[in-house]
């Protein structure tokens, strides 16, 4: 435990400096090739054994070739700045003030990224990776479609990994799963008419009213139900007409819809039944088409299954002892209301875990920012797991 407090020591000043300079690279979804090229550089320079870089643009550093395979994940996009007037520092300045990083992805998840990569440097300091191999992925396009990245990654790279870890934003506690997710797309459909005689149509957009008001109290009845279920958010409306002269003949509401332990796809099925019922309106999972900043085209279909690794299972308990390695106390346990690109390891049976610094409400936040001390430490967590595998 002393050689890596030690030699985390002796890398500090530059894992921090690393960490800023990944916030001053600007790097929304699906614009992320500078901060790739950076990491890249980066992993050669601290003697990464392998970098590969595969046709989504997804990064993936090795260390070691043993039987045990581990791999942490962080993914470097970021949501945008739109309302830069508003933070205290240049969210891509990379300030340091009163210990805390401040700027847009300090929390979700450079400095995550930063501390991962330099445990991997750190565990081959020290020989930990002499029976095993370590992958540390900084994954690309997560924050409109997570988990396709490592599915790609995974599938192109011939990866499987034994154990994951999600290095999100935790505050450096022990994270044992995450709720699920389905974007849901409801349309109407009406019949298009001129707009001086809408008395000839039918008004999509009427037609998706009483919908609306349904979403609206099932939305509120998740809120109140005991003990706690999902959450529904109507977070996009549309509709389609001849011309703003014409009754709308379409109408779409996107749908947001988080499952906890318990809720089940069938369950959300009925759902939305009950929600279009009567109703000229169909609905299904609200596919998203992207394209990463290599030219790939992406297909993301947003449905995932909430998960819980056991309290018992071999890598929990791995992790539990790394963390009292690092922090000398057992950890606090934490359960992330969000999803992540855990979805694409736990769909597989990979035994994952979730840690990263930064409180993670703070994510896509004015002034997010992340204090340097849990970066630290998260570099030293990592590489105590990378030890104790």
């Amino acid at each position: 435990m002393s050689n890596i407090k030690s030699a985390i020591q002796e890398l500090k000043s530059d894992l921090i400096e690393f960490a800023r300079d990944l916030v001053r690279t600007k790097s929304y979804s699906g614009d992320e090739k500078e901060i790739i090229l950076l990491i890249e550089k980066k992993m050669k320079q601290l003697d990464y054994d392998e970098v590969i870089m595969d046709s989504m643009g997804n990064l993936v550093g090795r260390i070691g070739n043993g039987r045990k395979v581990i791999m942490f994940d962080s993914h470097i996009d970021t949501v945008a700045v739109n309302d830069i007037s508003e933070w205290v520092h240049d969210p891509f300045a990379g300030v340091i003030e009163k210990g805390r990083l401040h700027g847009r992805g300090s929390v979700d998840m450079k400095s995550s990224a930063a501390a991962s990569i330099y445990a991997g440097a750190v565990a081959k300091r020290l020989g930990f990776h002499k029976d095993k191999t370590i992958y540390v992925s900084c994954t690309v396009m997560e924050e409109d479609c997570d988990g396709e990245n490592l599915k790609h990654l995974f599938k192109e790279c011939r990866i499987k990994p034994d154990y994951m870890i999600i290095c999100e934003p935790s505050a450096n506690k022990l994270v044992t799963g995450h709720n699920g997710k389905a974007q849901i797309a409801i349309k109407t459909k009406g019949i298009s008419a001129h707009g001086s005689a809408p008395e000839k149509g039918l008004n999509a957009i009427y037609e998706m009213a009483d919908i609306i008001q349904r979403i609206e109290k099932t939305s509120d009845a998740l809120l109140k139900a005991k003990p706690a279920n999902g959450t529904l958010v109507a977070s996009k409306i549309s509709s389609v007409s001849e011309s703003l002269n014409a009754v709308p003949f379409e109408c779409e509401i996107y749908l947001d819809r988080r499952l906890v332990p318990g809720e089940s796809q069938d369950l959300i099925e009925k759902e939305m039944n009950s929600i279009i019922k009567g109703k000229n309106a169909s609905w299904e999972i609200g596919v998203l088409n992207r394209t990463s900043w290599t030219g790939k085209k992406i297909k993301y279909h947003p449905f995932h299954l909430p998960w819980q690794i056991d309290l018992d299972h071999k890598f929990t308990k791995t992790c539990f002892a790394a963390f009292n390695d690092s922090f000398g106390s057992d950890p606090d346990l934490d359960y992330w209301d969000f999803s992540t690109n855990a979805v694409a390891s736990v769909a597989m049976g990979i035994p994952t875990i979730g840690f990263g610094p930064g409180e993670y409400k703070l994510a896509h936040m004015i002034n997010e920012n992340c204090g340097i001390s849990q970066i630290i430490d998260a570099c030293d967590f990592y590489t105590n797991v990378m030890n104790q595998l």
